[in-house]
């Protein structure tokens, strides 16, 4: 029987829950094998909320401008896309923000209903100078993964601007294996597992429901043995295919500098999908983009994912 064991617990901001533990003791080889298999479903299995579409009043497109607004759309946009929402709603849910006042404009401007709650109150939205009414409304729905913007065009109501929906709760999930500290016999070993999230949930939650998903999962191969393998008809998970695996993969897991990190973000580059639409050539035309970020970004590609840029 095995234990689990919080070992370190921090909170830096609202939106950033860290937590450590230790889970063993397993047999030798078996905690590589976990930590992967808990890895994989904390990141991509876990639902959360999300804004998938914005309507801004008297705006058509996202390379508008806004009177007496000083951020432009897409500026305004990727704020929003940084709102982190927690609630217990099951359908799409319509919220508006409206305002004259003259000021910086940040989430806790939404009227949210009671089942609907802002993780961080203080994400900067935009900044208005007043003269006049500044109204938006905000679509937001459950979802799981990373769905970018293209994808929810047809999805989302005329007249809305789609958001990329960043729906995962977790945002780093890190893991290594050492030997029991438990146990003289240097065969056990413990898995030691951190888990990042963005305040939505707590590590510890985000844990328990990736636990009871590999469970609901795995519990469809019990067989008793009156039940013969004929009978069994198991409706089995169809692998990803790897475009589809890369569009849940960070750019955050790339573990870039702040730099290189700021300007593929700046560039739309959120996902290992979007970066592999590139070559080493095509990001050197990004702004502030150099030599030696472009060289950082293959090199770390490689190392951690064995990915190439296109030539």
């Amino acid at each position: 029987m095995f234990q689990v064991q919080c070992l370190e617990s921090a909170t830096k901001i609202p939106t950033q829950l860290y937590s450590k533990y230790s889970i063993g003791p397993f047999i030798k080889g078996q905690s590589t094998t976990i930590g992967n298999v808990l890895r994989r479903v904390l990141l991509s299995n876990l639902p959360g909320l999300a804004i998938t579409g914005v309507r801004i009043t008297g705006i058509d497109h996202e390379f508008s401008t806004i009177p007496n607004v000083k951020e432009d759309v897409v500026d305004i946009l990727l704020n929003i896309k940084q709102i982190v929402l927690k609630g217990s709603i099951r359908e799409p849910t319509l919220v508006r923000l409206s305002t004259n006042n003259a000021g910086i404009i940040t989430a806790a401007n939404i009227e949210l209903p009671s089942n609907l709650e802002l993780v961080d109150s203080r994400q900067y939205i935009a900044s208005f100078a007043g003269n006049g009414n500044l109204e938006m409304e905000f679509l937001i729905a459950r979802g799981q993964n990373y769905v970018p913007s293209g994808k929810l065009d047809s999805i989302i109501p005329a007249g809305f601007l789609a958001v990329d929906a960043v729906f995962m709760p977790v945002n780093k999930v890190n893991f290594f294996v050492e030997t029991s500290k438990n146990n003289s016999n240097s065969e056990l070993e413990s898995l030691i597992l951190e888990v990042w999230t963005n305040g939505s949930i707590t590590p510890a939650e985000a844990l328990s429901a990736s636990a009871e998903i590999l469970e609901n999962t795995f519990g469809i191969l019990k067989i008793t043995d009156t039940l013969s393998t004929d009978s069994l008809n198991l409706e089995l998970p169809v692998p990803e295919e790897k475009g589809e695996h890369l569009d849940n993969v960070f750019i955050e897991e790339l573990e870039l500098s702040v730099r290189a990190y700021n300007c593929l973000k700046r560039a739309n580059v959120h996902t290992l999908s979007d970066l592999l639409q590139y070559s080493a050539d095509d990001l050197l035309e990004f702004k502030n983009f150099g030599q030696k970020s472009a060289d950082e970004v293959c090199d770390n590609l490689k190392k951690r994912f064995d990915l190439d840029l296109r030539k």
